[in-house]
């Protein structure tokens, strides 16, 4: 059963639909190949196997959020631009869950398609924090914790982790708050004593 126009393109785009409607932990070659009406040995033309196939949805998807957060933050600097970035970001996590899962695949370290999509999105991270007027040897930290504080919480909203009646917003622009504080005074000396 095959199907007219059929590429690697349209697989992943399916793909990332399949993921966002029903979880990335779901995406299988079967469902992909069924929501597309062709059978699972056709997918095989334009992607290779399972692995193949969220490689290749994580590639898009890096490149889809490295656009988003990017153009969320134009024009913008300092504080101005790490608010607007984490909004984008959180904003990306609850509009598409599935994709989002997809980003936190690591890259192989051989597949260069993956890292420089993987880059694409830390590029404009990067971008953010050079505001901030970090040394350079705390550009990963930094990277680090900021990635590690907003995904930690798109992850506990997404499974339903904040139970308490305040509202959730306010408390991801208090976290937001807090990241900017800890940027804007960033101690050098303790960076030199932890290491």
């Amino acid at each position: 059963m095959a199907r007219a126009g059929l590429s690697t393109t349209v697989v992943v785009e399916e793909a990332a639909r399949v993921s966002d409607e029903e979880g990335y932990a779901r995406l299988t070659l079967s469902a992909v190949a069924k929501r597309l009406g062709v059978t699972v040995p056709s997918l095989y033309k334009h992607v290779s196997g399972l692995d193949g196939l969220r490689g290749a949805l994580h590639v898009r998807c890096s490149h889809e959020f490295a656009e988003v957060i990017g153009r969320a933050v134009l024009g913008r600097s300092g504080p101005e631009a790490l608010r607007s970035l984490a909004r984008a970001y959180r904003d990306y996590a609850r509009r598409h869950p599935g994709r989002y899962a997809a980003l936190q695949r690591a890259p192989d370290p051989d597949d260069p398609r993956g890292q420089a999509a993987a880059q694409s999105v830390l590029e404009v991270i990067i971008a953010v924090l050079r505001g901030f007027d970090l040394p350079q040897e705390a550009m990963v930290d930094a990277i680090r914790a900021i990635r590690s504080a907003l995904h930690g919480f798109v992850a506990l909203e997404a499974d339903g982790g904040f139970g308490l009646p305040q509202d959730v917003g306010h408390s991801f622009d208090v976290l937001v708050e807090m990241l900017l504080r800890s940027l804007l005074t960033w101690d050098t000396t303790a960076e030199r004593t932890v290491r």
